[in-house]
């Protein structure tokens, strides 16, 4: 089947799930350090689910209009200085980052949840020209991607914070080296994807079946 390159307007769509994903993932990570403690995001006013507060210009809004099928937003602030003094930083910070990509896998079953109750209830509401189909759809595909995007164990995505938790002691010197490399692990990651990223699609068209099994679709 040929590919077809994505009209402008399909990519302004995919700003809609894309903005609330990525809000919803940094709202999660504001209201866990909240909880934990830590004021910072909120008297900055990012513990908010108002998506404006969040957008990134490159992130958020130009490279999902050029066609560049991720994207992310503005970090919220984790100082974990402020952490309750019953929890230590690192429990915090993998409390903090564990909060975003599980925000948006309770997104997209709440997604997909909906969807199956609608094509049971209201199939028409599903027809294949629908806006809600493809919404709901986008919203469950961009949040599963987000999802097992952003636990990849390397800085500064949310799966480092959690293998910073859990690396052992013999590991933790090769470790801090590549936490102190900051974003080049991130560009080698993107530069890895170029060979390996069709073992990434796999994962997540598998979470994807297994998200909609569940929903009974």
């Amino acid at each position: 089947m040929p590919y077809n390159e994505p009209t402008l307007l399909e990519r302004a769509i995919f700003l809609i799930p894309m903005l609330l994903s990525l809000t919803v993932h940094e709202w999660a990570h504001a209201r866990s350090a909240y909880a934990l403690g830590d004021d910072t995001a909120s008297l900055m006013g990012r513990m908010s689910l108002n998506p404006l507060v969040h957008i990134d210009i490159v992130g958020t809004i130009i490279l999902p209009l050029i066609g560049v099928p991720f994207g992310w937003a503005k970090p919220v602030p984790v100082n974990p200085m402020r952490f309750d003094r019953r929890h230590s930083m690192r429990w915090g910070m993998m409390i903090t980052a564990a909060a975003g990509p599980l925000a948006n896998v309770a997104l997209a079953f709440a997604s997909a949840a909906l969807f199956s109750l609608l094509a049971h209830l209201v199939p028409a509401a599903l027809s294949p020209r629908s806006g809600v189909a493809l919404l709901l759809t986008m919203l469950v595909s961009v949040n599963i991607a987000l999802a097992i995007f952003n636990l990849i164990p390397v800085p500064p995505l949310d799966g480092s914070r959690l293998a910073d938790y859990f690396m052992p002691q013999s590991l933790r010197p090769y470790w801090d080296s590549l936490y102190r490399s900051g974003p080049i692990g991130l560009v080698l990651l993107f530069v890895g994807l170029q060979f390996f990223g069709g073992a990434l699609s796999v994962v997540i068209g598998g979470a994807l079946r297994l998200v909609y099994a569940m929903v009974g679709l």
